[in-house]
């Protein structure tokens, strides 16, 4: 008989820190204030947007909103100075808070949601949620917010819809209506909130608050081989990126850490990648390091980026859904993403320098194209690739259930992702 892990399987160093690390995390606004904590403790400075900067040079950070910026600069400026960008993004498909938001409907209390990104839906049934993000006041200021478990979704039992095992469908303002709770017409969600933030509810203006599973992340598997979490897309490859970047030593090139925001909705928001904080931030490292007009455009032509968000690892119940001959497996490495529509930016080059950070790591990895009959996602890695027109590849370790409030990753991939994108920044 098979010892189960969680009673005989000790969690590597990494897995234990991600657990940590999402659970931290529930939206984007807690990843960057994490991201940010992290950071300071590894010797990184915070500059401020607003403001001018003084210097550039050494171990900075800026955030904007639920995204992160963070750079190393080389000792010195070479003529053949480049900058290398791993960038993931921070956010996941929920549900977002409503203004006035709290309804009684039947004598039960419920709050009013709009769907977040491409979830799974049904994936949220029945689980237990709170509420995160941030509450902002008249002043001005943001305020992190948290709550326990206090929302549901709960289905209509198979007794009173006797198709439901054969055709369920979700109308997405009826039936995904969370319960607060039962009999208290007075009772406001925003009251709640404020109570959670330790602010008073005349000071509150506005609110950018998410549902998440309060459920924590778990290492399952007989050999603990898999992760069970809400988040793995994309906070596996945040963390990942983390985990490695505030080890990375100065090389001769800039080493950048972009966590963009909104990719789950298009990424066409000041703190996503088809918005300009990224090239802002670029421009300027460049001009406090002295680089300005053509000899920034010879510095972007001479660098890259490595896109690293998750993807799909072959499903044996759904193998037909998948390109016949390439089957990336959990535990098997990263995947290396490829599309001949450019939904991913992976090219020749480009791959052939994942490949080589894969191997100086001594890390395994696994090639990703979609089946013809089933169209292809996309990521951030086109987005920066037209805003920038550096070269571009698009990574990311295969998950289960992606999209799910509770997606399967592979506990060994997510720390070869990490070796990999280590590799990459120290030079390989």
């Amino acid at each position: 008989m098979v010892d189960m892990a969680d009673n005989s399987v000790p969690a590597s160093d990494h897995t234990r820190d991600i657990i940590s690390f999402v659970e931290a995390s529930p939206t984007s606004y807690h990843a960057a204030a994490e991201l940010a904590q992290r950071l300071e403790r590894t010797g990184f400075h915070r500059l401020d947007e607003t403001e001018a900067w003084s210097s550039v040079e050494g171990r900075h950070y800026v955030v904007r909103d639920g995204a992160v910026i963070a750079w190393i600069t080389p000792a010195k400026v070479t003529p053949r100075l480049g900058v290398r960008i791993v960038g993931s993004h921070t956010d996941s498909p929920s549900f977002k808070l409503k203004p006035n938001a709290t309804v009684t409907n039947q004598g039960w209390q419920q709050v009013g949601m709009e769907v977040y990104g491409g979830g799974l839906l049904n994936s949220w049934l029945d689980r237990d949620l709170g509420l995160s993000g941030r509450l902002v006041t008249r002043d001005g200021q943001a305020h992190l917010v948290r709550t326990g478990p206090i929302l549901r979704i709960s289905q209509l039992a198979p007794h009173l819809d006797r198709t439901v095992n054969d055709d369920l469908k979700l109308d997405r303002q009826r039936h995904l209506m969370p319960i607060l709770s039962v009999g208290r017409p007075d009772l406001d969600v925003e009251d709640l909130l404020c109570e959670a933030a330790e602010i008073k509810r005349e000071e509150l203006a506005f609110h950018d608050v998410f549902a998440y599973l309060t459920q924590s992340p778990a290492i399952i598997g007989p050999y603990g081989e898999f992760l069970a979490s809400q988040r793995m897309d994309n906070l596996s490859s945040v963390h990942s990126s983390v985990a490695a970047f505030v080890d990375v030593k100065p090389t001769e090139d800039i080493a950048v850490m972009a966590c963009f925001d909104h990719e789950e909705v298009g990424s066409a928001t000041r703190s996503g990648a088809c918005g300009p904080f990224l090239e802002d931030i670029l421009v300027r490292i460049a001009e406090g390091m002295g680089i300005t007009g053509a000899s920034y455009r010879a510095m972007i032509a001479r660098s890259s980026c490595v896109s690293s968000d998750a993807g799909h690892g072959v499903h044996p119940n759904y193998v037909e859904k998948f390109d016949p001959a390439n089957h990336p497996l959990l535990n098997e490495g990263s995947l290396l993403k490829i599309n001949a529509n450019q939904r991913y930016a992976t090219d020749g080059v480009g791959g052939v320098l994942w490949q080589r950070a894969c191997t100086a790591a001594g890390v395994p990895t696994q090639d990703f194209v979609s089946n013809n009959s089933v169209p292809c996602g996309s990521t951030i890695g086109p987005l920066t690739a037209t805003r920038l027109g550096m070269l571009t590849v698009d990574v990311g370790v295969p998950l289960m259930s992606m999209h799910s409030t509770r997606e399967l990753a592979g506990t060994a991939d997510l720390a070869y992702l990490s070796k990999a994108l280590g590799a990459y920044w120290a030079g390989a």
